[in-house]
């Protein structure tokens, strides 16, 4: 299957059979996630998996409930850095020299980097790293259709109620999005036959030549 008839296969799934999804491709859409190009390879987000069914029923109201968050075999919760801090991006760079066998040296553009982040708000870092944190959901999602495993991306809950219920402010992160992956129900899902509309082609590419 190419990229583009993935794309044309999948839709934001409103209700899931319950089927579970195989544990190896739930960790290749994963890893998808973490290869994903980020902002100068700083990797400011990470992905919460969540199958345990007890947490799963406290997300549900949290989601306003949205059956997908029971119904679904995997949660992805995709959540980013609550700021830049020096040392986290200095433990970026640190890894990326161990495992490239160079030294460990502090460059004038980690400097500059770090500089420039540090001197943003944390609300402003925040917005930056979500936006990283974007990148690797859209790969993820991308990787789930190509696999032909269902997905609902999810923006739909209460961040703040989220993050408490996960701990994830101890751990400096926020949630960002869900990604919620099963098998449709094709009996029982309203917008599966519907056709699939985007914007046509001549009003969605601007082009200057």
């Amino acid at each position: 299957m190419s990229l583009i008839d993935a794309l044309n296969w999948r839709y934001a799934t409103k209700k899931m059979n319950g089927q579970p999804v195989d544990q190896a491709k739930v960790d290749q859409i994963v890893e998808a996630a973490r290869l994903a190009p980020t902002s100068s390879g700083l990797q400011p987000f990470r992905v919460i998996v969540v199958t345990n069914p007890e947490l799963k029923e406290k997300i549900t109201p949290v989601a306003f409930g949205q059956p997908q968050i029971k119904d679904a075999s995997h949660l992805l919760i995709f959540a980013a850095w609550d700021n830049y801090t020096e040392p986290r991006i200095r433990s970026v760079f640190s890894h990326a020299s161990v495992e490239r066998g160079m030294p460990d040296n502090v460059s004038d553009y980690e400097i500059q980097l770090t500089g420039n982040l540090l001197a943003k708000t944390s609300h402003e870092n925040f917005e930056h790293a979500a936006r990283q944190a974007y990148i690797g959901f859209g790969v993820a999602l991308t990787e789930a259709a190509l696999l032909q495993v269902d997905a609902t991306p999810m923006e739909g809950f209460n961040n703040a109620e989220l993050d408490a219920l996960l701990g994830l402010s101890e751990r400096g992160l926020r949630s960002v999005t869900i990604l919620a992956l099963g098998y449709r129900d094709e009996a029982n899902d309203w917008l599966l036959n519907l056709k699939k509309v985007r914007t046509p082609k001549n009003q969605f590419v601007i082009e200057y030549n």
